[in-house]
């Protein structure tokens, strides 16, 4: 699926071939790019639109020289599944290491259940 991938001050975005959205929701603070919640609707999950999301996330922190916290789900298995971009992780995330990732996405995740 070609997808056209925009941004605001807040949203990383897709508009799919149905007119649904998938999107990341972040906020910037100081040097650190928050990623907040990651969606992609229902009918389009498993086709790699959140991993192109990411992508693009992480192209915007290398640009502008951010560090990334990965607060959602989502986020933190991006950082499992994609090693080399690490580098980019704020410190105290990045010294968890593999382990700790793993540890952190199963909090979250949990966390994100309890919400629902």
């Amino acid at each position: 699926m070609d997808l056209e991938i925009k941004h605001t001050s807040r949203v990383i975005y897709a508009r799919l071939p149905d007119n649904s959205k998938a999107f990341i929701r972040y906020r910037v603070e100081g040097n650190v790019m928050k990623l907040l919640e990651t969606y992609t609707p229902p009918q389009h999950r498993g086709k790699g639109i959140a991993r192109k999301l990411m992508d693009y996330a992480v192209e915007m922190a290398r640009k502008n020289k951010w560090l990334i916290e990965p607060i959602c789900s989502y986020s933190v298995y991006y950082f499992i599944k994609h090693p080399e971009h690490r580098d980019l992780l704020v410190p105290e995330i990045r010294e968890l290491g593999e382990e700790g990732l793993k540890e952190l996405f199963k909090k979250r995740l949990e966390e994100e259940k309890q919400k629902d």
